[in-house]
């Protein structure tokens, strides 16, 4: 008995998303691309070469990234970087505060935290570096009502926006 349209369409169709999906070798449904030859990585801590009030920069970093790359791909943390088939470096290089906006009486009524990351996405199975750039973000917060509080606040968000940025770069890069 000769199949239908519909039911032919339909079949066509599965099997045509059955190709397509065998040939992206790197896909996750997370939108992360990773090589298949990478299974492992390594995140050491990141280095904080700044001196700025808000503490742990740098342990803050390394713990996004770890969620980040864990979670949401299909790569399993190592603590060792020689046995690692990725490692990824990092290093906080610069932080700035200052004022975005100032007010009529000459004082800062929004205050500006960028940080610029420098970060190294070693690719140790094909001796390569995928990834070798500076990444920089900011947020804003007002320090007559926030004070050091809000400076804490907006570092964060800008970690975590350095964060997204290196993840992004790093896992779409293939």
């Amino acid at each position: 008995m000769p199949m239908h349209l519909p039911t032919r369409r339909a079949l066509l169709s599965v099997v045509g998303l059955a190709l397509l999906l065998s040939g992206c070798a790197f896909y996750s449904f997370s939108g992360a691309a990773i090589p298949s030859h990478l299974q492992t990585i390594a995140i050491p801590l990141t280095i904080d070469n700044t001196t700025n009030p808000v503490g742990g920069l740098g342990t803050r970093l390394s713990d996004l990234l770890v969620d980040r790359f864990v979670n949401q791909t299909r790569l399993a943390l190592t603590a060792n970087e020689n046995q690692a088939d990725v490692v990824l470096n990092t290093r906080i290089t610069q932080y700035n505060n200052q004022p975005a906006t100032v007010s009529g009486d000459a004082q800062a009524a929004v205050n500006r935290v960028r940080i610029t990351v420098e970060a190294r996405y070693y690719d140790q199975v094909q001796d390569t570096a995928r990834v070798a750039q500076d990444f920089s973000a900011f947020a804003d917060y007002d320090p007559t009502t926030a004070g050091l509080d809000g400076e804490r606040q907006a570092a964060v968000q800008a970690l975590e926006q350095v964060a997204d940025n290196i993840f992004s770069t790093a896992t779409s890069n293939w």
